[in-house]
């Protein structure tokens, strides 16, 4: 059984800094276990390469993580797990485009049925940040995965804009029709355009999840001192998802800084369970 892991990270400045997925965390797991990886090309519906890590420990599920310490952690425990960058990110082809949630999810789509083509059952699927929220609406959308693990992912989504762009972001995408978003040296990474901006802003995670089939586990575990991404959003997961479990992990940052362990020790039991 191979576990799928897809991640977008969000910084920990206070404001949303865009990171590539799979930016991994630091860990308190090694890199050198002794678990062969392999990198595996997938193409999308869109004729896009999806570039991922396969984490081989010789189970036929497979888990996808982006977070390398988890990986490690899960890998350690014989647990196969593919962690992959959504198009437009990382090493895999396509242009990064702000919101864009439907897309990552046929992503996350497109890995799965590569998966089951070559007979590898997924057994769960993880994100972190935007990740988080990829999985949720995976498990809205299909009904083939019954375990789903939420890590630090936004239910608000109108919340956290300002604070990335201004609070006057409307006003100036309304008036140039975009916003131009720049790196420290002023180097422009990414726009934001009208229709990005409104995927956001139109994308419903308590529609979501109300749709998750009853009998899809859902894990959400959240940081109580997450800066980029309010705890209190992950009761809101708590709030509508049926079938759910909540951790709140004391001191933990959006990165889970010094947490890793006690993420790591959650996340296993979850996925053993």
């Amino acid at each position: 059984m191979v576990h799928i892991c897809v991640q977008l990270f969000y910084g920990t400045t206070g404001k949303e800094n865009v990171m590539r997925p799979c930016a991994q965390l630091s860990s308190s797991f090694t890199d050198s276990l002794d678990v062969p990886q392999e990198k595996i090309v997938i193409r999308n519906r869109y004729g896009e390469k999806l570039v991922g890590v396969l984490h081989e420990a010789g189970s036929n599920d497979i888990d996808g993580r982006t977070i390398l310490s988890l990986a490690n952690a899960l890998a350690s425990e014989n647990i196969s797990i593919f962690r992959f960058d959504f198009s437009g990110n990382g090493e895999s082809e396509g242009t990064f485009e702000y919101g864009n949630y439907y897309k990552e999810v046929d992503d996350l789509r497109d890995v799965i049925l590569h998966f089951k083509k070559h007979k590898r059952g997924t057994h769960a699927i993880a994100g972190h940040s935007k990740g988080g929220n990829v999985v949720i609406l995976y498990a809205s959308m299909y009904h083939d995965i019954y375990k789903v693990i939420n890590l630090s992912g936004r239910f608000n989504l109108e919340r956290g804009i300002g604070d990335r762009f201004g609070d006057d972001y409307m006003e100036r995408i309304n008036q140039h029709g975009f916003i131009d978003v720049e790196n420290k040296t002023g180097r422009i990474i990414y726009r934001v355009t009208t229709g990005s901006l409104m995927d956001r802003l139109k994308t419903d995670m308590q529609s979501a999840c109300t749709s998750i089939d009853p009998n899809c586990r859902v894990l959400t575990v959240h940081g109580a001192n997450d800066d980029v991404v309010p705890s209190e959003d992950a009761l809101e997961f708590d709030k509508y998802i049926s079938n759910h479990e909540l951790h709140i992990i004391e001191e933990a940052d959006h990165r889970y800084t010094s947490r890793q362990l006690e993420l790591a020790s959650i996340v296993l039991k979850f996925v053993n369970s």
